[in-house]
């Protein structure tokens, strides 16, 4: 579980909102408009109506408390790119912000941003789940009910097989390939042994691929 602070609830910054929080993460969002705000505190019950481009605002919310900012102001982005550098100067641990041009998208690194997305909802979501779940460092959706991640190797697989752990009947998934500092390789041999710091391409539904995330030493 990670506590998430999005700033800017347009289209982009509430599908985030809402996804983050669906994987039982912590989301607190900022939002100017207050008719903006009302439209999804159903869906989102933690916002504060205010003006994120004011240095106080920021420093008001506590951001070391936070382990990513999520800046998705959609319509101003002179307010975005101060957002940004305001939440750099105070310490953010990682910032991802939204840009529309390429342009912006070189700003917004060079203020203090760690990613720049361009899409809508689809990257929204797939960001919620590399950036709101644990051990996964990317993941790319099939369905709703399916997806290909790529994880860190349990703890408690280094040493044992596929065939050994039965990884399909046990955890509901399958694995296709690993990569261990160098090319990812695919994987055939069911007595195929893990290591230690391997990545591993799994193919599972969300629910399986968290409760295997989530027991990572």
């Amino acid at each position: 579980m990670k506590n998430v602070l999005i700033i800017g609830l347009g289209r982009f910054g509430r599908h985030m909102a809402i996804r983050l929080q669906d994987l039982g993460n912590n989301v607190m969002a900022v939002e100017e408009d207050e008719e903006t705000a009302n439209d999804v505190v159903d869906r989102i019950p933690n916002i504060q109506i205010a003006d994120a481009t004011n240095p106080q605002v920021i420093k008001s919310l506590g951001i070391n408390d936070f382990d990513l900012c999520v800046v998705t102001i959609e319509e101003d982005f002179q307010a975005a790119l101060v957002v940004t550098y305001l939440l750099h100067e105070a310490g953010a641990k990682y910032i991802i912000a939204r840009a529309a041009r390429d342009m912006y998208r070189k700003l917004l690194l060079h203020n203090g941003a760690d990613y720049v997305v361009y899409t809508e909802r689809d990257e929204a979501e797939k960001l919620a789940v590399r950036f709101g779940a644990r051990n996964v460092f990317d993941y790319n959706e099939l369905s709703k009910n399916l997806g290909i991640y790529e994880i860190a190797v349990p703890s408690a697989w280094v040493g044992e097989s596929i065939l050994d752990l039965k990884v399909r009947s046990e955890y509901g998934v399958e694995i296709l390939a690993f990569q261990l500092g160098g090319d990812v390789e695919q994987i055939l041999d069911p007595e195929f042994v893990f290591e230690k710091d391997m990545h591993l391409y799994v193919i599972g539904a969300p629910d399986a691929i968290r409760r295997i995330t989530r027991n990572k030493a």
